[in-house]
């Protein structure tokens, strides 16, 4: 059931904030929906934005200046939070790259975090929810994310294309097997075996793969970034596109760094892009 925690007129549509009770987490979790002017009873294309680091259901619907084009387009935004909150487990405030704020969207297999910190069947069940209650057409849902949501949603596309039929990314943390975050993350949540770490690896999924996205993939990267270097390697998943000759438009800008004066910049053109591969 879903509860409306808040609801604003945002650009002839609008912009809600929800709490319902999450199967996948068992906990409380709360998303934000931007729903555009349409047609009462319309099936609307919709587009998941998977937050980073720190970030929570706000951060998006708030920094990026979606809503403009989104209403244009005629195209439903949804926004998760990035963890859980409240399941009070030893440590998960201790940091802010793991925990609370930094679910990395996998489905943890070590305890204490196998509890609740179940992200990727979260997202799974969020994207019936909003088939099932707020008429996003289940035909037409793409996926995009920034930095650990970056990661999240290509994860996600390439895991579970059956539900996401385009992605784009913002500079997201492309191989995290091999980074400073990743190895954090994917150590505590997934434990020792780095074997099992493959499955929530871009760059490891993509390369045992052929094409799946036959109408390309964005991403967009600022080569001011102070993370490129030692965590987001998007050269890593270039060369998995590469080997799985799949289309990428990999877009390094100079100048730009890590926040969302960069997605600002850039979001009208992910949002067209999904528009148009969704239909």
């Amino acid at each position: 059931m879903l509860e409306l925690i808040s609801e604003h007129v945002c650009y002839g549509g609008v912009q809600r904030f929800y709490r319902h009770d999450a199967d996948a987490i068992g906990l409380p979790m709360r998303f934000s929906v931007f729903i555009p002017p349409a047609p009462a009873g319309a099936l609307l294309p919709a587009l998941f934005y998977l937050a980073g680091l720190t970030c929570n259901e706000e951060t998006f619907m708030t920094k990026a200046g979606a809503q403009r084009v989104a209403a244009r387009e005629g195209l439903m935004l949804i926004a998760p939070d990035t963890s859980p909150r409240g399941a009070k487990l030893d440590g998960d405030c201790a940091s802010w790259d793991l925990g609370v704020g930094a679910g990395f969207y996998v489905d943890a297999t070590e305890p204490p975090w196998n509890a609740h910190y179940r992200m990727f069947s979260y997202i799974v069940e969020l994207q019936q929810l909003v088939v099932a209650e707020l008429g996003a057409d289940p035909a037409r849902i793409g996926i995009c994310g920034h930095s650990m949501g970056g990661h999240g949603a290509l994860v996600l596309a390439l895991r579970r294309p059956d539900l996401f039929r385009s992605v784009s990314a913002f500079a997201p943390i492309a191989a995290p097997s091999r980074c400073p975050w990743g190895e954090k993350a994917f150590g505590a949540y997934l434990g020792a075996d780095r074997a099992a770490w493959a499955g929530y690896d871009a760059s490891a999924l993509m390369a045992g793969l052929r094409a799946p996205f036959p109408q390309g993939i964005l991403i967009d990267q600022g080569l001011g970034d102070k993370f490129l270097a030692e965590q987001l390697h998007p050269e890593a998943f270039e060369a998995a596109c590469k080997l799985a000759g799949q289309r990428l438009a990999l877009r390094r800008h100079a100048g730009y760094d890590h926040g969302y004066y960069f997605i600002a910049s850039f979001i009208e053109e992910h949002l067209r892009f999904h528009r148009e591969n969704l239909g």
